[in-house]
């Protein structure tokens, strides 16, 4: 499998089909991701309870790895995640990055970012235009 593949199974197994056996297939034991929460890395167990809290905020989860780039062991990969706002109906949208390092078929690192401000903004957990509130100085409430 690529690694492109094995990304695109991580993200359809574990974040759309809540396949949690893909976690332990696709990381070490020692294998943290950071970047999901500040200052916290998120290990194989860490995500066993990680996915379900975000997928209850959300329905009709898809996961698109748009863009790839691969030097040596290291993968960057480009993602767009389309989902149901299940009390609004509305649709969710956000971008994300992941850059990991492989050692044969095992991510051994990761880092990730996604536009979480602008995914709870959607989801009416933050009011509209945080971002641009957080730039003229305003507090966001």
């Amino acid at each position: 499998m690529s690694r492109k593949h094995i990304i695109e199974d991580w993200y359809q197994r574990v974040w759309i089909d809540m396949d949690f056996t893909a976690i332990d297939e696709h990381f070490t034991v020692a294998t943290e991701a950071e970047g999901l929460l500040p200052d916290f890395s998120v290990g194989q167990d860490d995500f066993k309870t990680l996915v379900p809290m975000f997928r209850a905020l959300i329905d009709n989860v898809e996961v698109s790895v748009d863009k790839v780039i691969e030097e040596g062991d290291w993968v960057s990969a480009l993602t767009s995640t389309r989902a149901t706002n299940p009390k609004t109906g509305s649709p969710v949208s956000g971008y994300g990055q992941l850059t990991c390092r492989f050692n044969g078929s095992k991510i051994v690192e990761a880092y990730n970012a996604f536009d979480f401000l602008s995914f709870f903004e959607q989801l009416g957990a933050l009011p509209p235009h945080s971002l641009e509130l957080g730039l003229t100085g305003q507090k966001i409430a």
